[in-house]
């Protein structure tokens, strides 16, 4: 786990709760989702001093993405580094808020269990359960995370007024995304290409779109959003790149 997470500059890998910061279990706000209140209200507080004003719409698109990217993350991570599935299941997941910027900044991976090839050192372990090849590796990381996200648009739309399309277009961006920074993230941007396009390769509902992931023009790659995280609500701030209001404007 400390060898995925130095690999990375984005979120820090653990498997439990040790350390300074605030740690939010995903079961017990999914089972609650008066406890995205909070959430809510540092952010806006936050948007507010950064900007000048919170709307509450764009409050509430960001913690649908920052959400949905613990999950996808730590499963995107484990994937490309380790040819591994993590369990996903909400029980087994919690995340640690920044201290200034209210985005998650550690993932606590509290599950044993783990999904591995035939070829995994690890395989012979009791809480291991061995898969024949990667797509057998992908299918599993696509359900364990499709049931995940069920939870979350199943409770999200209970305390916003997001809908179900939107929250899984934000589903979808938020695995594609995770999946393609797991290698760019450590110099492999060409791998964790490869690994959304094993995922992704084609839109398995209730995902909303294939993999959007496409060379860019001045190099590298970049994809096409299929949600939109409300930015452009925000002072002086247009829409992001890729976002679906600006091909809509098209």
């Amino acid at each position: 786990m400390a060898r995925v997470s130095a690999r990375q500059q984005r979120v820090e890998l653990h498997t439990d709760l040790s350390g300074t910061g605030e740690w939010l279990l995903c079961d017990a706000l999914l089972a609650d989702p008066a406890r995205f209140g909070p959430w809510h209200k540092r952010l806006a507080e936050w948007l507010h001093h950064e900007y000048g004003q919170g709307p509450g719409r764009t409050a509430a698109g960001y913690v649908m993405t920052w959400y949905l990217r613990v999950p996808a993350y730590a499963a995107a991570l484990l994937l490309h580094h380790e040819r591994r599935v993590p369990s996903l299941r909400p029980a087994d997941l919690a995340f640690r808020l920044g201290g200034q910027r209210p985005d998650p900044d550690g993932i606590a991976l509290l599950g044993a269990d783990f999904h591995c090839l035939p070829s995994d050192p690890g395989a012979a372990l009791p809480e291991a359960t061995v898969v024949p090849d990667e797509r057998a590796l992908a299918a599993v990381l696509r359900a364990g995370y499709a049931a995940h996200a069920t939870r979350f648009v199943a409770a999200y739309t209970t305390v916003t007024r997001l809908g179900r399309r939107t929250l899984w277009a934000a589903a979808t961006d938020a695995l594609d995304t995770a999946l393609w920074w797991a290698g760019l993230e450590c110099g492999d941007e060409h791998g964790g290409v490869a690994d959304a396009a094993l995922v992704l390769g084609t839109r398995h509902p209730p995902f909303t779109s294939a993999s959007t992931l496409r060379p860019a023009p001045e190099g590298g790659w970049r994809r096409s959003r299929e949600s939109c995280c409300f930015s452009y609500l925000l002072p002086g701030r247009p829409e992001c790149g890729g976002c679906p209001r600006l091909r809509a404007k098209e």
